[in-house]
């Protein structure tokens, strides 16, 4: 009965394309979800499932023991690269980032836009731009600034609530250091993949772009006789990045946003959350990268102001508690249970939890900037550095403030105080709080009712981050089954199912696979942007010579 209104209602909306598709989404999700609302149904996937996650999880996690502490080879490559692209780009995380901010506002379009390649038998060498006219040959379907920020919706999120007060809770006040340190080596990685994210990029016959790791893998090793090695390559991560773009970038987001409303209202459906969503999520990636960018430049600057405004109220507030605050942070760095804190601590659980806070060296967001309209890759590289600088150097770093300030103040928990879960325990009452209930306590304890508006946040921060990771895991599924219509309405509709099953379920196992599948990214990524760096170099000198910057 209810599949024979549903085709009623679908042949009375032939003329409305955008209706029709979210009511077939909505029919082709019904018959599977009824399943999610029942909890034998989870058990029997967990128990089936759990090994098969815990073997994956054990493969990509294996750590090796360093001074006495076991750190995951994965962390370890992470850490090298980004510190060998610091050294090997001259620090031009900090060197350019003046450079990189003028970029994003568009102080640069005019030459972004233009060609000013020397043509054959050209009288005035270098190109004369004002001869060229505005936006000829140039691809793309995004700005610098709407790239940047549909990048940034997949990094700002529950890494930076629950992930950064998790390693503050483990490692002490000492664990900001070590963050920042990450934020700004993460930096020059990010410059090194979103540049042959868009070198390396493909136009469709309707200008649609294709880019990431999965293109300049296969293109850019090939150039490098190393066809066969690229391709496996681009295989590996393209299965990676469908897999984590069903967890760690849909189900953990939907299923953590559900919690939290549920948290502070006692709406106790996650089935209804989930559908709602969903079709939130489904009226936006129904257009794409360009309705993407467009609604990320207006909800990334929003939650950002709205939620680093209120850490900046609590430290004014607490201004004289501040000296104390970094005295606790410089006599903390060297602790050995600071370096579990701000290495392990924030890099795996935070950033595991949050799909990597800011995916420096995972590969995903240069298939966000491989969209952005220009003539020079290295001008989206520059850009894209910034982005490690917001989400960690910034908006990390001010959480962590708020915490250990208020933890001077009101005395709230004892750092590495834990139960077996990594739960804080709260001093004088026994409770057993995970990372997003600490920041609320921590903001709550100084700005009353301030979970509100963190329940609002996370719940941006979960809605934009499923946007963008829709469009990482479909250039990714589209990679590996073509670039017709039926695989992109394939890919959409499994998307939006994961959502409200992600919301209504607790399948801990399947999640923790997908958010393995986020870390496995890193191998094949890694040696792509090693071997071919010296095509980043040889583009950034292009475009800063384009610019007129003079190296001081």
């Amino acid at each position: 009965m209810l599949v024979k209104q549903f085709g009623t209602l679908t042949k009375t909306l032939t003329y409305f394309p955008m209706k029709r598709y979210l009511l077939s989404v909505v029919a082709l999700m019904l018959p599977f979800l009824t399943f999610a609302q029942e909890q034998s149904i989870d058990e029997a996937i967990e128990a089936k499932f759990k090994p098969f996650a815990t073997a994956v999880s054990g493969f990509v996690f294996y750590a090796v023991p360093i001074a006495g502490k076991h750190v995951p080879i994965v962390l370890i490559i992470l850490l090298l690269g980004a510190l060998f692209f610091t050294l090997y780009f001259k620090f031009a995380n900090v060197r350019l980032l003046g450079v990189a901010i003028k970029a994003t506002k568009g102080t640069y379009d005019a030459i972004d836009y233009n060609s000013v390649d020397v043509a054959a038998g050209d009288s005035t060498p270098g190109g004369d731009i004002l001869e060229t006219p505005k936006n000829e040959g140039v691809i793309g379907e995004v700005t610098h600034f709407q790239a940047l920020t549909a990048a940034l919706s997949a990094t700002v999120g529950l890494g930076n609530i629950a992930g950064v007060a998790v390693a503050i809770a483990i490692g002490g006040p000492g664990a900001t250091f070590w963050m920042i340190l990450a934020g700004f080596l993460g930096m020059s990685t990010k410059l090194v993949e979103a540049t042959l994210g868009v070198k390396y990029r493909e136009v469709g016959p309707d200008g649609k772009i294709y880019g990431g790791p999965m293109y300049y893998l296969k293109k850019g090793l090939e150039e490098k006789n190393l066809g066969g090695l690229g391709k496996v390559l681009a295989l590996l991560f393209a299965v990676f990045v469908v897999g984590g773009s069903f967890g760690g970038g849909n189900m953990f987001q939907a299923n953590q946003a559900a919690a939290q409303f549920k948290l502070l209202t006692g709406f106790d459906s996650g089935f209804v959350f989930g559908i709602i969503m969903a079709v939130l999520v489904a009226v936006v990636i129904i257009g794409g990268i360009q309705r993407i960018g467009k609604v990320t430049e207006k909800i990334v600057p929003f939650m950002g102001i709205m939620y680093v405004g209120a850490a900046l109220v609590i430290i004014v507030m607490n201004i004289t508690a501040i000296p104390e605050a970094l005295g606790q942070i410089w006599t903390g760095v060297f602790e050995s249970n600071t370096l579990l804190g701000g290495f392990i601590g924030v890099m795996i659980v935070g950033f595991q939890r949050a799909a990597f806070s800011n995916e420096a060296g995972v590969g995903s967001a240069s298939i966000a900037h491989a969209a952005v309209k220009t003539r020079f890759p290295a001008s989206e590289g520059i850009v894209a550095s910034i982005g490690p600088f917001v989400d960690t150097v910034v908006i990390c770093t001010m959480t962590a403030l708020v915490i250990i300030i208020t933890n001077i103040k009101s005395n709230l928990f004892e750092y590495a105080n834990l139960d077996a879960g990594k739960n804080v325990i709260m001093n004088g009452t026994g409770k057993h709080l995970g990372g997003v209930d600490l920041t609320s306590v921590a903001f709550d304890s100084v700005i009353p009712n301030f979970s509100i508006l963190l329940t609002i946040a996370v719940i941006l921060f979960a809605f934009s981050t499923m946007l963008s990771w829709s469009y990482y895991g479909l250039q990714g599924w589209k990679y590996l089954f073509g670039k017709g219509k039926a695989a992109d309405m394939a890919y959409k509709i499994l998307f939006l199912v994961f959502v409200v099953v992600g919301a209504s379920s607790s399948l801990n196992s399947v999640i923790d696979f997908s958010d393995a599948m986020i870390f496995a990214m890193v191998f094949p990524n890694i040696i792509g942007l090693v071997i071919l760096m010296p095509k980043v170099k040889d583009e950034l000198e292009r475009y800063l010579t384009a610019v007129g910057y003079k190296a001081k």
